[in-house]
């Protein structure tokens, strides 16, 4: 049976925020203005520090895998791999992995470039004395790693051979995974292979040193795993029986929601369905594998969209309207139960928000699993809101909002002239300003955890949203900068946590 992760047994608070919407300080930006994004480098340890000195104890960040070309995280290429544009050159440069004139490449031919002229230089590294003690970590992550890494890299390699076509229109012996082919391309595409397989041991490399600092500095990091993953994905190409595809590839039925808070026609992610099936025969195993790369990377993990678990919207994959789905029973129980039997200690959050029945939250509670509430979402009229705050639970993780929602000062702006009365009347008719009035209301709930996004430290408008759901135009660019941080800010969250008894 679960057991529930001791982040939860004192009250404590924390931050919503994305690496890659870290300023970015990296040397290669000197001069050059392209528009930059968070990397895992020097920017990252600033942040722990801030977020540290303020007292918050709790980093959220969305999925870290490599994203497609709309950068979305939530439709990754893998389900095990790190984000390469995340990696800090800087970091590489100061271990002496690769050269300056590796990092000279960004300018004139873009990051990816500057990264192939690192690996060149990291191979030779390798081959040196002082490259010894390198050499062995390497081959050491290189062999823990093989249960995903060798897919992915030949699978990244394939991608680029085939000018970034999807694995259904590939020739069919590489499609089907012929064995010959494959050990074939493998020769063939060993240099390319080698870049993604240096690039993966990049970011772990500098992940496992970034969490290790956090965690020296009280600080723990809680990370997302979405439910389904990306059709044009190495998971999906590797095992394509764990997905309900038809002969030549394609999804059958693909994933979604029907209408709700966020879209009025409902959302069509177009991710294939699992087949829950053949999963279940072995016991859940391509799951384990996820969560076991999961574990190595974070203290706490957030599961995005609990209730496809109970049961999940099912669109037929020939259409691109998401109100022509039904929803379909999954085996969540049985899938649970295998879970917490492989790690007994599992920390799972479940993100329970949209259209959740009885069903899902018994199955939640029967997990023990922590949920999500938003107070954005409480100010309706109705006094049964789950998301008010005299509903709340300890077993609750309280948001001001998520990347999903706009800021708390572009929400304020649009919300309704009655809902602003309630919201003013809740809160004593309280005359502190937006954002800080939800900040505070989040961080007086008994729920254990509390999460700000980022932006409502900020105090920023609507213009700074991560996310607008059932869009694709101008979603997950953002970034902060360090000039928008108030000298304030720490000394002025430490002292609501101390108020409202969060200070761990």
């Amino acid at each position: 049976m679960a057991v529930k992760s001791p982040l939860f047994q004192q009250r404590r608070a924390g931050v919503l925020l994305h690496p890659t919407s870290l300023p970015c300080s990296e040397s290669y930006l000197h001069g050059n203005h392209q528009k930059a994004f968070g990397t895992l480098g020097k920017d990252a340890y600033y942040f722990i520090d801030l977020i540290a000195e303020a007292g918050l104890t709790i980093w959220q960040m969305l999925p870290t895998g490599p994203t497609q070309a709309d950068m979305s995280p939530y439709q990754s290429i893998s389900a095990h791999a790190g984000n390469p544009d995340l990696i800090s050159l800087d970091w590489l440069l100061e271990k002496g992995w690769i050269k300056t004139t590796d990092v000279q490449q960004v300018g004139e031919h873009g990051l990816s470039h500057a990264r192939q002229q690192g690996a060149f230089s990291f191979y030779q590294f390798l081959k040196t004395q002082d490259g010894l003690s390198t050499r062995h970590i390497f081959e050491n992550f290189c062999s823990q790693q093989q249960y995903w890494l060798d897919d992915f890299a030949l699978f990244c390699a394939l991608r680029h051979e085939f000018n970034g076509g999807s694995w259904i229109t590939w020739p069919e012996n590489i499609r089907l995974r012929n064995a010959d082919a494959l050990t074939k391309a493998r020769t063939d595409l060993k240099a390319k292979i080698d870049v993604i397989v240096f690039e993966q041991f990049c970011f772990f490399s500098q992940w496992n040193a970034l969490k290790n600092y956090a965690n020296q500095k009280g600080v723990y990091l809680f990370g997302d795993i979405p439910i389904f993953v990306g059709h044009d994905s190495a998971d999906v190409w590797a095992q394509p029986h764990y997905f309900q595809l038809d002969e030549q590839g394609n999804p059958l039925t693909v994933a979604g929601v029907p209408p709700d808070y966020f879209s009025e026609t409902g959302q069509h992610w177009g991710n294939p369905h699992y087949d829950w099936a053949a999963m279940k025969a072995d016991g859940f195993q391509w799951w384990l594998a996820r969560l076991r790369t999961q574990l190595h990377l974070f203290d706490l993990i957030r599961i995005d969209h609990f209730r496809g678990f109970e049961a999940y919207w099912e669109i037929p994959g020939n259409t691109h309207d998401a109100r022509t789905g039904k929803w379909v029973k999954a085996p969540g129980e049985s899938f649970l139960t295998a879970c917490f039997d492989a790690y007994p200690e599992l920390p799972l959050v479940a993100e329970n928000l949209g259209v959740i029945t009885e069903e899902v939250e018994q199955l939640r509670n029967q997990f023990q699993l922590p949920g999500m509430l938003v107070l954005q979402f409480a100010f309706d009229g109705n006094t049964n809101n789950p998301h008010l705050p005299h509903n709340h639970t300890t077993n609750d993780v309280i948001y001001s909002g998520t990347h999903d929602n706009d800021t708390t000062l572009g929400w304020y702006a649009t919300l309704a002239e009655k809902d602003r009365a309630q919201l003013q009347a809740y809160c004593f008719n309280s005359h502190d300003a937006m954002p800080w009035l939800l900040i505070e209301l989040a961080l007086s709930s008994v729920g254990r955890m509390a999460i700000i996004p980022m932006q409502d430290f900020l105090e920023l408008d609507g213009g700074h949203r991560m996310n607008m759901p059932g869009t694709t135009d101008k979603n997950w660019v953002w970034t902060f900068s360090w000039d928008q941080v108030e000298p304030t800010l720490a000394e002025r969250i430490r002292q609501l946590l101390r108020t409202y008894h969060r200070l761990c």
